[in-house]
């Protein structure tokens, strides 16, 4: 969605904040366009091929994605590890959530948040019973 053609249209020094998926923007063309100075910054909670980079403490290694390597280099550029869901608020609702479903799944409630995986020979369980399990 944000790519060459679209850093191009926004104002010089523009501030890019990606919290939503990796994809989102074309990171090469972000690079090109931080070196121009046309983007002013850059703050990523996402990347493309975070998986890979974002787990776990892989201080002591080399980076082999040369891209995100470079991302790196920039003083204007924070690239945090999938982090933006850490807020006060956020940790508070999952927290309820999980409670909730536990609470409901040890008193046979319907499971409002499961998820239903496994086709059902004789019709869907989770229609009927209002859980698959």
């Amino acid at each position: 969605m944000i790519d060459a053609r679209a850093m191009a249209r926004m104002k010089d020094g523009v501030m890019i904040i990606n919290t939503g998926r990796g994809k989102l923007i074309d990171t090469k063309a972000l690079i090109r366009a931080l070196k121009k100075g046309k983007v002013g910054a850059a703050g990523l909670d996402v990347y493309e091929e975070e998986s890979e980079y974002f787990f776990e403490d892989l201080s002591s290694q080399v980076i082999g994605d040369d891209v995100l390597a470079r991302l790196l280099t920039f003083p204007n550029v924070l690239i945090t590890s999938h982090q933006g869901f850490f807020t006060r608020e956020a940790l508070t609702h999952i927290a309820r959530t999980t409670l909730r479903n536990v609470d409901d799944f040890l008193r046979g409630r319907s499971l409002e948040n499961e998820i239903c995986y496994r086709a059902c020979k004789k019709g869907c369980r989770k229609k009927r019973e209002g859980r698959c399990f």
